[in-house]
């Protein structure tokens, strides 16, 4: 491993960083708040002066071919951690505790949409739509970002990409996988500002609607509305934004051949996209039929939140268009079923993953038919492709180490807090990039009064979920950190 190399591909992607930060400095002046400029400009210089510090370090111009895969998972974790930190100065400077800020940017980048605001109000919009910003950003993928847009990055690329591209698979939509970066990207900008427009004509606020939007194709949930989705008070707005969650739950790299060329059996052929609609409609009805069974339950409002709910947690976004904290135990025993499916692998989604869940069920199957044919080969396929023995042991070992991580994690916050529910509910939120749980961490709660290791517990969940375990797995081996091999 070569310090020199990883210093430098840090130091590319934080000058770029940079670049971005100032954005919400045209959102503070469009309204007037010249408070709000500085907090970014500061973050700017920041991540610039680190970005050129990096960079002399690892020698400018640096050659990236030679890159090795464990440098590429260094890189892509770094980055996470550093861009997270420096996300987190702007809301130290609106008065959040340094861990607080970091709480709150590390949610904001991983998608989690987990809050510790107590009090909107204290806030202006430039504040808002840096949260939403780092949402956006977060979703498709910071490293996704940088590999479309920094050709310095050359072979490294290719690296880095797959080291940070959420699900098992590798998708590819060309042979350039900077090409591929931007195809991606390509989807994502579209869809987002078409879900502004929609929003903005169904009576959303135009600067609402932005910020909303940028959280939902991100799979975020972060909004400038202290109720969310419910705030607005508007069925239409929360059938489109129910609409744009579930294509931010789905799978990309599919979306864009089915919507730019023309190749629709792409997705809706796709064994993982069909299982996550049957989930998604299956639980919608079913939750769907609790809320309505409840006192004071009304069909349409019931069909309405129940899809939205449902959606909202499979594709790990976390908007709410009701407290789904008040609702009946069996109500929120399927919305804490969701919580561990996730989306699609290659979507802005979080959790487990479909395809995780797809290849599970068959593995068990198989090993019942196993038992009644014990000679006999039984391959586990996946769209008609046979999972190779690699793969199937990185998928188990993958589920395994999540439930372990999520039950170690569910015991130690248990113990800090003295609420189950506080610690295996919010591990699954955190860990799974969810965001809201129930009870006092529910959808119009915060995580602003938990104890500070509990914080602290949780941002390490968020990261290591956003990361899919593998950098985190990665590093516990002592060969990894071994800098004398080559």
């Amino acid at each position: 491993m070569s310090p020199r190399t990883i210093a430098a591909a840090l130091g590319i992607i934080l000058i770029a960083f940079g670049a971005i930060v100032p954005t919400p400095v045209v959102v503070a002046l469009l309204y007037g708040e010249k408070q709000a400029v500085a907090p970014f400009l500061v973050a700017a210089a920041l991540s610039l002066g680190l970005g050129l510090l990096c960079s002399r370090y690892g020698h400018f111009g640096h050659n990236f071919d030679n890159i090795k895969r464990s440098e590429g998972l260094l890189i892509v974790t770094l980055c996470w951690i550093l861009v997270a930190a420096i996300g987190a100065v702007p809301f130290v400077f609106f008065g959040l505790s340094p861990l607080d800020a970091y709480f709150e940017s590390v949610s904001g980048f991983t998608t989690t949409g987990a809050t510790i605001l107590l009090d909107f109000n204290l806030y202006p919009k430039a504040f808002f739509f840096w949260r939403s910003l780092t949402q956006w950003l977060g979703g498709m993928g910071i490293i996704v970002l940088f590999v479309a847009i920094l050709p310095q990055l050359g072979v490294a690329g290719r690296r880095i990409f797959f080291a940070e591209a959420p699900g098992p698979t590798e998708d590819k939509l060309t042979p350039r996988v900077a090409h591929t970066a931007k195809a991606l990207w390509l989807i994502y900008l579209v869809l987002t500002l078409l879900e502004i427009a929609l929003l903005a004509l169904a009576g959303m606020p135009l600067f609402d609607a932005v910020c909303n939007s940028l959280s939902t194709m991100a799979a975020g949930g972060f909004s400038p509305h202290p109720q969310s989705i419910m705030g607005y008070q508007s069925p239409t707005i929360t059938w489109i934004v129910t609409l744009f969650m579930t294509l931010a739950g789905a799978n990309f790299a599919l979306q864009y051949k089915c919507f730019f060329k023309g190749k629709a059996q792409a997705l809706l052929g796709n064994e993982e996209f069909r299982l996550y609609l049957s989930i998604t409609v299956a639980a919608s009805l079913l939750l769907a039929f609790f809320v309505y069974t409840a006192p004071g339950g009304e069909l349409a409002a019931s069909l309405r939140n129940g899809t939205f709910q449902v959606v909202s947690i499979v594709t790990t976004t976390g908007f709410a268009s009701a407290d789904f904290a008040l609702w009946t135990v069996p109500a929120q025993a399927v919305i804490f079923a969701m919580m561990l499916i996730g989306g699609c692998a290659g979507s802005a989604g979080g959790g487990v993953k479909v395809i995780r869940v797809l290849f599970v069920g068959r593995f068990l199957k198989r090993e019942i038919d196993q038992l009644v044919h014990p000679k006999a080969v039984l391959p586990i396929k996946i769209d008609r492709v046979t999972v190779a023995d690699d793969v199937q042991r990185q998928m188990l070992g993958f589920v395994l180490f999540y439930l372990v991580l999520m039950l170690f994690s569910g015991l130690a916050v248990t113990m800090i807090e003295q609420n189950p529910t506080i610690g295996f509910v919010g591990t699954a939120a955190t860990i799974g990039n969810v965001g809201p749980g129930f009870g006092d961490i529910g959808p119009m709660a915060s995580f602003g009064t938990l104890h500070w290791l509990t914080k602290a517990i949780f941002t390490a969940d968020m990261i290591v979920g956003r990361l899919e375990l593998i950098p985190f797995l990665a590093m516990l081996c002592p060969e990894f950190w071994d800098l004398r091999r080559n």
